[in-house]
């Protein structure tokens, strides 16, 4: 991965951005870095503990779980603007999932102690992004929540409309 300058025009177009000011957006991505992902390479791993937000700037990612039988299953993609390590940002739990590239892309990784050191002086700012990483963790549920009833409706069709 190789690192660059993030922008606050960046930021203001993703998940992570949607509540702040450009001047918000600003400040936030002096905290932030911007790395480039290969194709194929693993941005991080099922099991694995981070302290580091990702908010995905270009590109998609697989997001994927072992099966226990050798190989992984893709669960979902992620895609321009969405985030990625909500819960290991939040509390440094392992990841759930192994995330890598479909294609090349670009991400802007925020690690929880440069946020923490905006906390002080911006307290809005850091309030907006954690709303917004809830709400991130929020979609999540629902989408599961509904995959899950689409699941059920399938396997046992006197219970749903399948």
């Amino acid at each position: 991965m190789t690192q660059q300058v993030v922008t606050g025009e960046e930021l203001k177009q993703t998940a992570l951005g949607l509540e702040l000011s450009e001047e918000q957006c600003r400040l936030l991505a002096g905290a932030c870095e911007r790395r480039t992902v290969t194709n194929g390479e693993i941005l991080f791993e099922e099991g694995k503990s981070s302290d580091t937000l990702f908010v995905i700037i270009s590109g998609r990612f697989a997001v994927s779980r072992e099966t226990g039988r050798g190989f992984s299953d893709t669960l979902s993609l992620l895609e321009a603007g969405q985030l990625a390590g909500e819960s290991g940002f939040l509390d440094g739990s392992p990841h759930s999932a192994t995330l890598r590239a479909v294609g090349d892309a670009q991400v802007v990784t925020l690690d929880r102690a440069h946020l923490e050191s905006l906390l002080v002086d911006h307290p809005i700012l850091v309030y907006k992004v954690m709303r917004s990483i809830v709400h991130s963790i929020r979609e999540i549920i629902r989408r599961m929540n509904r995959q899950h009833s689409e699941l059920l409706s399938y396997i046992n069709p006197s219970i749903g409309r399948f």
